[in-house]
């Protein structure tokens, strides 16, 4: 067994003790957990916000009547990590970054969104600045005409660690309040300008609701 995959293990371990205690607030403005919204969906969301996300995933989402998520995480060793553990939680991973393995990456998750599957994705990560909104999901949006879903967590009691992103850990016996916000539909041609502004809004709906 490789290290990557026995610490994947434990962490998933004492990531689901956690989640055991924490209590989850969740609202699905998109309809898609209710298979209301049948295509496939790009959600976006800070890196810091990944427990709270796969808490609501682990409790809320429609596995038999939809095709499953794949989660965009980087190409290097902690990238490998994250992979192992969001596939202990029953999601699946694609490895690349704009520094490595973009361009492969990009037309792995076209397939997969063009097979059905969800997106997910960090759009500040692997490295950040926080909370600034690479390019990547808007021309994955574009490619694929999926709707892109902000998605929104904040934490009654947490803990941040002293990394770039600020990671968020929420406290046992704690409240998520997760919200997957209405869809935006990109369009498939759009000038600089249009491209730009559809990336700076989506940037300040998640911005907006970062605590």
């Amino acid at each position: 067994m490789t290290r990557e995959r026995l610490l994947a293990i434990l962490g998933s371990k004492i990531v689901r003790l956690l989640f055991l205690t924490l209590r989850l607030e969740f609202e699905d403005r998109t309809g898609f957990t209710k298979n209301v919204l049948r295509s496939p969906v790009i959600m976006c969301f800070w890196h810091n916000r990944i427990l709270g996300i796969t808490l609501a995933f682990i409790r809320h989402y429609p596995g038999k009547t939809r095709k499953g998520v794949n989660v965009l995480t980087s190409a290097s060793r902690d990238g490998e990590i994250l992979a192992q553990i969001v596939g202990q939680f029953g999601m699946g991973a694609v490895r690349g970054s704009s520094s490595r393995r973009g361009s492969r990456a990009l037309r792995e998750l076209v397939d997969l969104a063009e097979s059905g599957c969800d997106i997910a994705i960090t759009p500040d990560g692997p490295r950040g600045p926080r909370y600034s909104f690479g390019p990547g999901a808007i021309s994955l949006a574009q490619l694929t005409a999926a709707p892109i879903a902000p998605v929104h967590a904040k934490f009654s009691r947490c803990f941040r660690m002293k990394t770039w992103d600020g990671f968020i850990i929420p406290l046992p016996f704690s409240k998520v309040s997760v919200t997957v916000d209405n869809p935006i539909r990109v369009p498939r041609e759009l000038s600089n300008e249009e491209f730009e502004a559809v990336r700076s809004r989506v940037e300040t709906l998640l911005r907006n609701e970062a605590n």
